[in-house]
């Protein structure tokens, strides 16, 4: 397997990933070809392996996984002005259409023709070489890693995320569920001011996580009460908080995080449960004025992602707890789903370079 030029991790079907080489592609205009580095093993990943489908999102044939990735430009196009061979590259995984009112307002993540990553029927990045869009891909300086290159994707989801929330100078925030995207909005919330950050999840040991990370207060929820919740979160800050970023998707949380949020204030809604009709107290929110906001994916959140780790506003590092090798994958995929080892971020090496 070794010997495959261009060894690929390929979804065939629901519970079905192999590894298996396929053509290496060519860029065309405007596109560069990448030689693969590393690519993080998100959320999404595992739940199409597991489940086949994310809502709407069916597969229903073959598909190469993977979306957070980083890389080395091995070819360029016609057309590319502003990459050439061997620079360091960070990949944004979704190419909009540019031309319709979402992409020419910026909110390019609305685009209905939007072409993402690992998203039916669209094939990913967890392969040795790959081509992209050349103005999705953002050179890295030299002192920030690949693998932090490839964390650029979930940041950029927690920086949407607290961008949608307002989260400013003295805030109180609070973020329930402590998986990645939860602990990156911690990091990206307290970079942008946040005076008291609270965080909860079911799982203590990613609440210690997030005290390693400097939260101020971690929760763990012992109740599926969303009132109840929301007094023990108020007990233990002290306060109810301006901002709660919600990231676990689950029901209860979702009706914790409007219960728990002070009068006036912004709920974000960013984890995706199974439940789309899931019960939540919106008539609470209304007569409190709690606003609710949802955030999809992330638009122009690439380049503030890179600045705040190459100037050390947030260092995400601590996050990737698993390394695995491509020929590994399956390993890294059953670590990734089950938290073996206290998983938090499984990070698949798909080339040897820095």
């Amino acid at each position: 397997m070794s010997e495959c030029v261009n060894l690929s991790a390929i979804l065939k079907k629901q519970g079905e990933l192999v590894l298996e080489d396929t053509p290496i592609p060519k860029p065309g205009k405007n596109e560069v070809q990448i030689r693969m580095q590393r690519v993080g093993i998100c959320g999404s990943d595992v739940h199409y392996w597991t489940h086949g489908r994310i809502g709407h999102f069916i597969v229903e044939a073959p598909m190469i996984l993977g979306h957070e990735s980083s890389g080395i430009v091995s070819e360029v196009g016609e057309a590319v002005q502003h990459l050439k061979t061997g620079d360091r590259v960070a990949i944004e995984p979704g190419v909009p259409c540019r031309m319709c009112e979402f992409c020419k307002k910026g909110r390019y993540n609305l685009c209905h023709d939007m072409v993402f990553c690992a998203t039916p029927p669209v094939d990913g990045s967890l392969r040795r070489f790959y081509t992209h869009a050349s103005d999705f891909c953002y050179k890295l300086p030299d002192h920030v890693s690949m693998e932090e290159g490839a964390l650029l994707e979930p940041l950029s989801v927690a920086v949407h995320a607290c961008r949608r929330a307002g989260v400013t100078l003295g805030n109180n925030v609070l973020i329930c569920g402590a998986g990645p995207i939860g602990l990156m909005s911690m990091i990206v919330a307290k970079a942008m001011g946040a005076a008291v950050i609270a965080i909860t999840d079911i799982d203590e040991g990613r609440l210690n996580k997030a005290k390693e990370l400097g939260v101020n207060y971690t929760v763990k929820v012992d109740s599926r009460d969303g009132k109840v919740m929301a007094a023990k979160i108020e007990e233990i800050m002290g306060c109810q908080p301006d901002v709660t970023i919600e990231c676990s998707g689950a029901e209860p949380s979702v009706q914790t995080s409007v219960y728990a949020t002070k009068s006036g204030g912004m709920v974000v809604l960013v984890g995706m449960g199974p439940n789309e009709m899931l019960s939540a107290p919106l008539i609470n929110a209304g007569v409190r004025e709690v606003d609710i906001r949802g955030i999809f994916r992330y638009a122009n959140c690439y380049p503030i992602a890179l600045s705040m780790i190459a100037s050390g506003q947030v260092n995400v590092k601590p996050l990737i707890t698993h390394h695995f090798d491509l020929e590994k994958t399956m390993d890294a995929f059953e670590t990734a789903k089950t938290g073996a080892g206290g998983a938090i971020k499984v990070m698949i090496h798909c080339g040897d370079d820095n």
